[in-house]
């Protein structure tokens, strides 16, 4: 064969097989997996238990998955399961999955090398979902100083709280403030308390601090970063700012409304509080529902409507580049242009002054397409598992894809294979059913030609 060389096609098949693992999607994948592993080996140690024997390898992996991913499900009580090491493990592996695999590697690599080669920028502009690479130096460091002060103050805030107002010993206090901190702002909704925070429904400066420490989490540093350059000039925010922040209030507004007036009667939930705590509590509600994991009132006693309206809250999640989960405000945000500008008749879709390109349009269908169909086919899975009602398990099964962690109680019930299930999706949900495809796909395929169009009747 003309140009052909010894050893050419092992060559070729060698540089492919290589290339695979060199996709930022792909690496990402890897790099939340090799996470997991280690949380799993270090929370199977024995000294990760009070009791000082193993965790079972199911208790272990589920954990670090929830853990790494940024969820919240627990099977067993986290205070009263894992010992201060444990905890320790679950708290780094909080701090990793929210800061990003890559984003760390990043720092690591500035700091030993002081140099960022340009493989490792476009790894840790997928993961920031960055999108200026001249800059993504000083945005990495920019994003670790910026979430270590939000902890930080957030920490401080809640142990102050916790000692004066709580009884609790300063360093009992400061330990589970910093704990509290760390999973309020990465999204993760891990608790020291078997009730999650119900003990603290009636105290607004524990609520209002950790729901400020969520909210500001989950918008996404892109969009915190922005705000906090632009803050007063709206008209200068980008088009995933005003996306983000516009829909989150919507979302958040009309959350905390529903949910307050439906249970507003409901002796289980809010029927029970004062007028102030309700209102209170229907927002902290609403606020969890968007990505984090607390409670302050029985999920398990939330009314048929309430749950339905959280699910839909919990799917639709928060910001790009954030610690929330879901399918994204801004993938919402999208598709409400599209179909917006499908009823109008309009040959594009537009949002205010800016055209969306149609790139984004079909990421946006695709992600919300795949996310569905994961619902439903996890849904349906463990329907056949349980004798669990639909309502429980939708909402367990979205919880933990959307990576949000609330449950009604059911999760440390499920069986095996169903605690197998809910680790595949939080770990699908955390790194994005777009970004699993693309890293599950060998290689990107070109077509060099277009096919004659074709219309076919749609409805």
């Amino acid at each position: 064969m003309i140009g052909a060389t010894p050893g050419g096609p092992a060559r070729g098949s060698r540089w492919r097989g290589a290339d695979r693992f060199q996709h930022p999607a792909r690496v990402i994948a890897v790099g939340f997996g090799v996470a997991v592993a280690v949380g799993t080996v270090l929370l199977y140690l024995p000294w990760a238990t009070e009791e000082g024997s193993p965790a079972t390898l199911t208790h272990a992996l589920f954990t670090a998955t929830s853990a790494v991913c940024l969820t919240g499900l627990v099977m067993v009580d986290t205070s009263g399961h894992w010992s201060p090491f444990g905890e320790t493990v679950i708290l780094a592996l909080i701090q990793i999955g929210g800061l990003g695999i890559m984003t760390m590697a990043t720092v690591l690599t500035l700091l030993l090398s002081r140099r960022l080669r340009l493989r490792a920028r476009f790894l840790a502009q997928a993961e920031t979902k960055s999108l200026n690479l001249q800059d993504l130096r000083g945005l990495i460091r920019r994003i670790v100083l910026f979430s270590l002060a939000t902890e930080t103050l957030v920490a401080l805030v809640l142990a102050l709280r916790l000692y004066l107002s709580h009884g609790q010993a300063p360093l009992e206090a400061l330990y589970s403030g910093v704990f509290h901190a760390v999973s309020a702002f990465n999204n993760a909704g891990f608790a020291l308390h078997a009730d999650s925070l119900t003990r603290y429904s009636s105290d607004p400066v524990v609520c209002l601090s950790v729901a400020a420490a969520v909210i500001v989490g989950g918008l996404g540093f892109p969009v915190v970063f922005e705000l906090a350059k632009n803050w007063r000039r709206p008209s200068r925010w980008s088009l995933m700012t005003r996306i983000t922040v516009y829909l989150s209030a919507v979302l958040l507004a009309l959350g905390t409304l529903v949910l307050t007036a439906t249970e507003w009667t409901n002796r289980g939930t809010l029927g029970a509080l004062a007028p102030g705590d309700r209102v209170l509590n229907g927002f902290f509600a609403a606020t969890m529902a968007r990505s984090s994991g607390f409670n302050s009132v029985d999920i398990g006693a939330l009314r048929p409507e309430s749950l339905l309206i959280t699910d839909i809250l919990m799917f639709i999640g928060g910001g790009s580049a954030g610690t929330a989960g879901g399918i994204k405000v801004t993938t919402f945000g999208v598709l409400a242009y599209m179909l917006w500008s499908e009823i109008r008749g309009e040959p594009h879709v537009n949002a205010g002054r800016r055209r969306i390109p149609a790139t984004n349009q079909r990421q946006a269908l695709a992600i919300a397409l795949l996310s569905i169909g994961a619902v439903v086919g996890a849904t349906f899975a463990l329907m056949l598992m349980t004798a669990y009602t639909l309502d429980e398990v939708l909402f367990e099964v979205i919880s933990a894809f959307a990576t949000v962690g609330l449950s009604t109680g059911i999760t440390a019930d499920l069986p095996v294979q169903g605690h197998v299930l809910l680790v595949v999706l939080m770990f699908a949900g955390r790194i994005g059913p777009l970004t699993l495809a693309s890293a599950l796909a060998l290689r990107e395929r070109n077509r060099r030609y277009d096919l004659p169009e074709e219309r076919t009747i749609v409805g």
